[in-house]
């Protein structure tokens, strides 16, 4: 199956591609091959590639289980702090209305009179 084109800003493409550099780096320092890599993720050597590649087209979720395995922190934070993380933006959620409205915009009389 051929992958999709995805189009990205530039500054998407450059957070990708640091990532993909971070796991590269991470998975040679270990001795690891591409396709070592690949197996310990259940993907296609192809998908390592891809991802360290900065592709955008390879799932957010491939590309975390790559990081994660191979031990790049996300976002800066380990698994404790990531965790700790998670459940603040949840708790943050949980304070915040479920849905977004846009605002009924009324036209009041003293709009009809020029």
């Amino acid at each position: 199956m051929a992958r999709r084109m995805v189009a990205v800003s530039r500054a998407s493409d450059d957070a990708l591609r640091v990532l993909g550099n971070q796991i590269k780096t991470a998975r040679k320092s270990r001795g690891w091959t591409i396709a070592d890599l690949a197996a310990r993720i259940g993907v296609n050597p192809r998908t390592v590639s891809a991802i360290e590649g900065g592709s955008p087209s390879v799932s957010v979720g491939n590309v975390f289980n790559a990081a994660f395995v191979i031990g790049v922190n996300l976002f800066g934070l380990d698994g404790a702090d990531l965790a700790r993380a998670r459940r603040q933006g949840e708790e943050t959620l949980a304070l915040l209305p479920s849905r977004v409205r846009k605002p009924v915009m009324r036209e009041s009389a003293d709009d009809a009179a020029f």
